[in-house]
């Protein structure tokens, strides 16, 4: 028992030290956390609940500027629909009765540091958006600034007496206030108005009076009911200026109308009675009365703005501030146009345009300024002398009428653009329904193709590849007769010269091919003709018959008509009507006809010359009789079956060493014709060089000399003063790696890309789009002469586009963006055309 006790004694001792120390611990922990709630909350206070929660930090930038709440003083925010718009001072403690506002007092308190005071005043005919949105952003502003006080609401007639010391005991009310944020649904009230349109690249809208006798038969007139617009063309209007006129007639629709409205394009003399019904009946005749050199009165813009005590109405100069940076000449003011940029969200303006007067309202301009415009622009019409048919009309920013933005220079020019969607996506039918599809449409109302940025550089036809194809080809021609055109007939064209092309000539080749048997179709005709054992014949009997039946199947005749770039079209209408009706009827059900022109000819046409293609400059008896220096260079793009041999400018800076070029130097004896060299570049490829040889005794008889020469070692005798002296040239054609051709339009409805295939020129160069060539190092952006303002915007865009794809993906060839106009085009872009020359006019 002794033993026992001792051992009890142990374990009381145990436990009592690990009660101490539980005890220790829990007291040095409570001590903590007093200490940590005395630093916390100082004087005793204690923290409330909502002190740790982590607030969300949200952006109310939208709505309130930075240095709001910053200095001492008053600020008022006014609702309008649905977000709050600053008061100015003057306006201060002026309240409308169907408005609401938000007040807020900053001022400095007993320690120095910035404290405010927040109220939201309720006017008593105020609308429940605009209590609920006063009391919403109340809260916000609260929050942006970080205070800790209350947001205090205010009713009116029963304000505080510290809401009424804010302002000195000082308040006025005034009737009315602005419109409810929410819509309400009213039947449309539409003014039937007559437009005459004029002008060339951009037409213009002038009004007049609404009755028979204003139509003229030189233009096109535009007639808006409302929901029938009528565009009616007179007798000697233009064709333009009639799809000019239903283009603006379809922006109406689109944007005023909901696309609600029915638009009829009329011709002289066909109106329905409805259109005369709306101008007061038919006139007797249609009369010239528009004078020649009519042109509207210049638009004045106007300023609307409050003074001290009285209203302020100043001009705006933008003929000189903003249309042009030097003083323009004096006959050009009256044709120089608004610009949009003129137009401040925060004020009003005035737009007088003699028949029609126009107040724009700016989203963020008073509701003062505003409402004085608005009278100030129906006395200007009574002040001065108008038309009976003026009208006085008020447009609020971004809800513009479209005969508003006609008054501004290409107001109407930039298209949002979806760069995602492709061709196909465009094409097919989104399957949707309802509001949900009127949105969809609404959204993809403009729509843009640019997959052919993305998709690789064609890679370039192996040489064994491209002969494969070239003897297969030949295989299958049976055989090919040529014509030229010579006067007003074709005559047959001598075989020596087949493969001799002239800039001037047309030339038609009629080439038959044999079509191959279907074998797989006779064995079945075989099996089932060996079935049908009633009429007692054999199988092989029935092959034989069906081989006898089916001779004339095997072959197909394809003309090739070839016009050269100076050639003008009298050679194809004189082939439609005379070779192609013989053809047709020899070749009945069996003749395919292919158009070509120069340096775009068909691959399979190409073949049959086996890479011996020349293209001659003039015409084919005038130029063969000569005696001026001739320089051909031979080039391949993108396969051997695109090999030409086209005569060029003689100028030795055309030279390349990656090229071979063919000189004819001529004499005037008659023994020796002249000489003739195949100049071989350092850099040039072997195959081509052998070619060059062949084409060289191709071309010229024995009545020439001919050397083939190496770079560098030319005779200065003949060759420098035949080329016509020496002059520095390219030493190598690196861009041939690289050089690609887009082509940017929107005439499909949609904005485009397509790429041309490697084998392109210079016709290609289309004078009413946008090309976009890369030769590895720039990217060019060729401009036509007729190219709208909507492709230039997008094209630039599309260009960014392609240059930033194209760094990422070779980012050891960063290319830069260079603008090229037709007509001024440099060296690095003219040499990526093989044969570059001028232009050539419209074929006639």
């Amino acid at each position: 028992m002794r033993l026992r006790r001792r051992k009890d004694s142990a374990q009381d001792d145990q436990a009592k030290q690990v009660l101490k120390g539980m005890s220790d611990v829990a007291q040095e922990k409570n001590k903590k956390q007093e200490e940590s709630t005395d630093t916390r909350a100082p004087r005793g206070k204690v923290r409330r609940w909502d002190q740790g929660l982590e607030k969300p930090r949200l952006d109310y930038s939208e709505f309130f500027t930075e240095d709001v709440g910053q200095l001492p003083g008053l600020t008022i925010w006014q609702i309008e629909n649905f977000v709050p718009v600053l008061v100015e001072e003057a306006l201060h403690g002026k309240f409308y009765e169907a408005d609401c506002y938000i007040v807020l007092k900053t001022f400095l308190d007993d320690s120095g540091s910035l404290n405010w005071e927040i109220y939201y005043w309720i006017g008593g005919e105020a609308t429940l958006d605009k209590k609920a949105c006063s009391a919403i952003h109340a809260v916000n502003l609260r929050n942006y600034l970080g205070a800790e006080c209350r947001t205090v609401r205010e009713e009116m007639g029963d304000e505080s007496e510290e809401f009424l010391q804010v302002f000195d005991n000082d308040i006025a009310y005034i009737e009315g206030g602005t419109a409810s944020g929410f819509y309400t649904v009213e039947d449309t009230h539409y003014v039937t108005r007559m437009y005459r349109v004029y002008g060339k690249k951009n037409i213009k809208l002038e009004p007049v009076p609404l009755k028979g006798a204003s139509l003229d038969p030189r233009f096109v007139f535009l007639l808006d009911q409302g929901l029938d617009i009528y565009v009616w063309r007179g007798a000697q209007a233009t064709l333009s200026s009639t799809t000019k006129a239903r283009l603006f007639a379809e922006k109406i629709n689109k944007n005023e109308r909901k696309g609600k409205a029915e638009i009829t394009l009329l011709m002289q003399g066909q109106e329905p009675p409805e259109f005369w019904e709306a101008l007061g009946g038919e006139p007797s005749e249609i009369k010239k009365h528009v004078p020649d050199d009519f042109w509207p009165p210049q638009p004045k813009l106007y300023k609307v703005g409050l003074g001290l005590g009285y209203l302020e109405l100043p001009q705006i100069n933008y003929k000189l501030s903003v249309e042009h940076k030097t003083r323009p000449k004096v006959e050009l003011m009256p044709r120089m146009r608004l610009l949009q940029s003129l137009l401040d969200t925060r004020c009003v303006y005035i737009l007088d345009c003699w028949s029609d007067v126009f107040i724009w309202l700016g989203r963020k301009s008073p509701r003062l300024v505003r409402a004085a415009a608005l009278k100030l622009g129906q006395e200007l019409c009574g002040m001065l002398h108008r038309p009976r048919h003026a009208t006085v009309s008020r447009s609020l920013e971004g809800t513009e009428a479209q005969v508003f933005k006609a008054k501004f220079k290409n107001w109407d020019d930039v298209l949002t653009v979806d760069y995602t969607r492709n061709a196909e996506a465009v094409l097919q039918g989104s399957g949707l329904t309802g509001k949900v599809k009127r949105d969809t449409e609404k959204k993809d109302q403009m729509k843009a193709d640019l997959t052919a940025l993305f998709l690789p550089r064609q890679p370039p036809m192996a040489l064994a590849e491209a002969e494969q194809l070239m003897e297969e080809w030949n295989e299958d021609l049976d055989g090919m007769e040529g014509f030229v055109l010579e006067g007003k007939k074709f005559t047959r064209l001598p075989e020596e010269e087949f493969g001799h092309f002239y800039t001037q000539d047309c030339y038609v080749f009629l080439c038959r091919y044999w079509v191959p048997v279907e074998y797989e179709e006779e064995e079945k005709k075989e099996k089932e003709e060996e079935k049908a054992g009633a009429e007692g014949k054999e199988g092989e009997e029935a092959a034989a018959e069906a081989e006898e039946k089916q001779p004339e199947e095997d072959f197909q005749c394809i003309v090739y008509f070839w016009q050269g770039r100076e050639a003008s079209n009298m050679g194809w209408l004189t082939f439609t009507f005379s070779l192609q009706k013989k053809f047709e009827s020899l070749f009945p059900g069996k003749l395919e006809v292919v158009r070509m022109t120069q340096q775009q000819e068909n691959p399979k046409f190409l073949s049959h010359f086996k890479r011996k293609f020349i293209i001659h400059r003039g015409k084919r008896k005038v130029a063969q009789g000569t005696l001026q220096p001739s320089l051909y260079q031979i080039r391949t793009n993108g396969s051997a079956l695109c090999t030409r041999c086209i005569q060029i400018n003689t100028d030795s800076s055309l030279l390349n060493s990656e090229f071979c070029f063919i000189l004819k130097v001529p004499f005037e004896s008659e023994d020796n014709q002249g000489i003739v060299y195949a100049w071989v570049g350092r850099a040039s490829d072997p195959d081509e060089a052998k070619l060059a040889e062949d084409i060289l005794n191709t071309m010229f008889d024995t009545s020439y000399s001919k050397q083939v020469i190496n770079e560098g070692e030319e005779p200065e005798n003949f060759f420098w003063v035949g080329i016509g002296a020496q002059k520095p040239y390219d030493d190598d054609a690196e861009y041939m790696k690289h050089t690609r051709l887009f082509r940017c339009s929107n005439e499909k409805g949609y904005f485009a890309v397509t790429e041309k295939c490697s084998d392109f020129c210079q016709d290609d160069l289309a004078d009413d789009d946008i090309m976009l060539l890369d030769n590895g190092q720039e990217v060019y952006m060729w401009v036509g002469t007729q190219t709208s303002q909507v492709e230039i915007k997008l094209s630039l865009k599309a260009c960014q586009v392609y240059i930033q794809h194209m760094r990422a993906k070779e980012h050891e060839h960063p290319r830069r963006l260079r603008l090229v106009r037709k007509g001024n085009e440099q060296h690095a872009f003219t040499r990526c055309f093989h044969a570059w020359s001028t232009f050539r006019k419209a074929l006639t």
